[in-house]
Formats: structure tokens, C-alpha cells, sequence
């Protein structure tokens, strides 16, 4: 019961004889933020905007001030920054979703701290290095914390190292680099799904995964890396018929919106690969133009459903 929505709410009053008293009585109680749930919210959202002021003044504090600093002040700032925000996770007044949030930007220290040292040594080191050497740092209070918003950020820097490894040191065809990138945040949908994760990682994950999908298969049609794409092409597609089927069953806005807009960037650059002529470029643009309205049709009747 903790989970009811409004929409549920309503549709049990539409359906049963309910009175408008008893309704409104359990939208207060269930949906309706009280005065508590506000100053939580405040008192939450004040945390994370001081916490992310202050690193941003962390860093341009280091970007105006840098000549004027020796080195072991640049590096020791950073190291007592990170031991500070560490340490004051550790105080049991503070709450557990204050500790995460105050955790996460020790984290994203971390990665200053990083670059902080590159600066001053020199190290000559591959940009990989820097966002590798980061995500191994923070893999154990990501784990730990098992807050969302930290894992956001691992999965950011996981992104990040991959791709520009692929880029620096392998060489490997982007087509493989992106399949890889496309399994790897898939799985990560999907078992954020299963765990019942925030709604906005799950989205913003399979947002990511949607997005290297897009690029591989507009890779492959624009490349020649038939061997990679032979593969590529039949998984999206599989996965994108799993989606939509089950963005149906679900009726689902994410899945019905974020897919078929998808489709409609890869079919278009496959009739831009067939030939550039104006004909064809106007052709697409009747495309994009009837596809788009059919989507956004699609989702508004949806929506009209649901409040229904």
C-alpha cells in the first residue's frame, strides 16, 4: 500500500460508491505531501545544492588560485576535503540519505583529486587513465552506499572509461564498442528493474542503453563493419520488439515514446544511405513528420486513458 498512486486512488473511487469525503481523506494521507514530507524535501534539496556549490567553488578555487599554490597545498586541500565529507558520514546524527548524498560528493572529489595530481606531475597519462583510476576509487562506497544517485555517477564513469579506452589503447571498430556499451547498460536496466530501483536511474539507464543502441545500428549502416553489424542489428531489433510489447502491456509512456523515436533516427538514416537527392531528403522529412505526429498522437490518447 505504500506504492498507491493517484491514479489508483481514483480509479477504485470511479469503480466503487466512495464518498467524496472518504476520497479526499486518502489522497491526504497517501499522495499529498504533508508538512513533514516538505521540510524533507527542503531540507534535502538545501543539502544537495550547498554540497554541489561548494564543489563547484572546490574547483574554481583551484582554477584561479593554481599558480599561486604549491603543490602539496593543491593535493592536500583535496585530501582533507575527502577526508572531511568521509568522516561526517560517520556521525550518527546524520541521516542515512544525508550521509549518501554528503558521501557521493566526496565521491566526485575523488575524481578532482585525480586531476589535481595529473596537473601537477604531469603524468602523460591516457584520459582513460583518469576515469579508471576514479571508478576503481569510489567501487567500494558505491557498494556500499547503494544509493542511486552514486551509482549514477559509477555508471557515468564505467561509460566514460570504456569508451575512451576503446578510443586510446584497443582500437577496436565502434560498432563492437558500442554493442558492448549497449549489453552492458542493458543488463543494467534490467536488473535495476528487477530490484525496483528509482524510476528515474531505471530511465536514465535505459535512456543510455537506447542511445549507444541508436549509434551502433547508425554506425552500421553508415560503416562497413558488415560482420559486427550482421549481429548488432538482429539484437536491437529483438530487444526493441521486447520493449514495445512490453511498453504495452505496461502502457508504459518511456518504452512507447523513447523507442519508436529511436526507430525513426535509424530508419532515416537508412534512406539517407540509400541516396542524398532532394527527393529523398524530402521524402525523409515527410517521414519524421508523420511518424512523429503518429507518436506523439499515440502518447496523448495513452495519457487521455489513464486519467480516464
Amino acid at each position: 500500500m505504500d506504492n498507491i498512486q493517484r491514479e489508483d486512488i481514483e480509479s477504485i473511487a470511479r469503480q466503487t460508491s466512495l464518498s467524496e469525503e472518504t476520497l479526499t481523506r486518502a489522497l491526504n494521507e497517501r499522495v499529498y505531501p504533508d508538512a513533514n514530507s516538505w521540510k524533507k524535501f527542503l531540507t534535502l534539496l538545501f543539502l544537495v545544492l550547498g554540497i554541489g556549490f561548494s564543489l563547484a567553488g572546490i574547483i574554481f578555487f583551484f582554477a584561479y588560485n593554481w599558480a599561486d599554490l604549491h603543490k602539496f597545498a593543491k593535493i592536500g586541500i583535496v585530501e582533507l576535503l575527502v577526508i572531511a565529507l568521509t568522516a561526517l558520514t560517520f556521525l550518527s546524527k546524520i541521516n542515512t540519505q544525508s550521509q549518501q548524498i554528503i558521501l557521493t560528493g566526496s565521491a566526485v572529489l575523488v575524481g578532482v583529486l585525480f586531476a589535481v595530481f595529473g596537473q601537477i606531475y604531469q603524468t602523460g597519462a591516457n584520459a582513460y587513465d583518469f576515469f579508471l583510476g576514479w571508478t576503481v576509487f569510489v567501487t567500494l562506497w558505491v557498494c556500499f552506499s547503494n544509493f542511486a544517485p552514486m551509482w549514477l555517477l559509477y555508471m557515468i564513469l564505467l561509460n566514460t572509461t570504456l569508451i575512451l579506452y576503446c578510443q586510446q589503447v584497443t582500437g577496436w571498430p565502434s560498432l563492437l564498442m558500442y554493442g558492448i556499451l549497449y549489453l552492458g547498460n542493458g543488463a543494467v536496466f534490467v536488473l535495476a528493474k528487477m530490484r525496483q530501483a528509482p524510476a528515474y536511474f531505471i530511465h536514465t539507464v535505459g535512456l543510455a542503453a537506447l542511445t549507444f543502441a541508436t549509434i551502433g545500428m547508425i554506425n552500421g549502416i553508415v560503416s562497413f563493419e558488415k560482420e559486427y553489424f550482421s549481429v548488432f542489428a538482429p539484437l536491437v531489433i529483438l530487444t526493441y520488439l521486447a520493449a514495445l510489447w512490453h511498453g504495452v502491456q505496461t502502457k508504459s509512456t518511456f518504452y512507447l515514446s523513447a523507442v519508436p523515436f529511436s526507430l525513426i533516427i535509424i530508419i532515416s538514416t537508412f534512406l539517407l544511405d540509400i541516396s542524398n537527392d532532394e527527393w529523398m531528403l524530402l521524402l525523409i522529412g515527410v517521414f519524421i513528420i508523420i511518424s512523429v505526429t503518429l507518436v506523439v498522437r499515440n502518447l496523448i490518447q495513452l495519457a487521455k486513458k489513464q486519467s480516464s
